[in-house]
């Protein structure tokens, strides 16, 4: 299945949300960012638990509700990111500013989060392969979830 062609952005490549992002250090000093993983990972499953959690979505003014947006990454041994990471989706009907702050968002947990703890083993068995993370936006669903669900509630009441 291919994926449709995004459009030009304001960040064109997540290498550029990256540089503009890492000139905005005031995101990375958020009380509430998370940290590079202390422990070496040894699993994928740690990987990705540990990149969802150096995620800090865009603030709920900049976000879509279920937005999406996935990357393609692949690692060095040593846990940097090897080359340039790239975006393959987003969700085709989110605006250009919220486009470009998730981009900037996903920019912003590589730049946390790497050089990622990885054991010798994991090292070697990533090394240069391509790991697609996928990252979905589901704070205002939950919320209209909730709400939602209190108003039935209170109608059978």
């Amino acid at each position: 299945m291919r994926m449709p062609a995004s459009r030009p952005l304001l960040c064109a490549t997540l290498a550029a949300c990256l540089i503009s992002a890492m000139s905005a250090s005031a995101l990375a000093q958020d009380a509430g960012a998370a940290k590079r993983p202390a422990a070496s990972l040894n699993t994928i499953a740690q990987v990705f638990a540990a990149l969802e959690a150096c995620w800090v979505p865009p603030g709920l003014e900049q976000a879509r509700a279920g937005m999406q947006i996935t990357v393609l990454v692949s690692f060095k041994r040593s846990g940097e990111v090897l080359g340039q990471p790239r975006i393959t989706y987003e969700t085709p009907e989110a605006s250009d500013e919220q486009r470009a702050s998730y981009r900037v968002a996903m920019a912003e947990a590589l730049r946390r989060c790497t050089p990622l703890p990885f054991t010798e083993a994991l090292g070697n068995a990533l090394a240069g392969r391509p790991m697609t993370l996928r990252f979905i936006d589901n704070r205002k669903l939950k919320q209209a979830t909730l709400e939602q669900a209190g108003t039935a509630h209170d109608r059978q009441s």
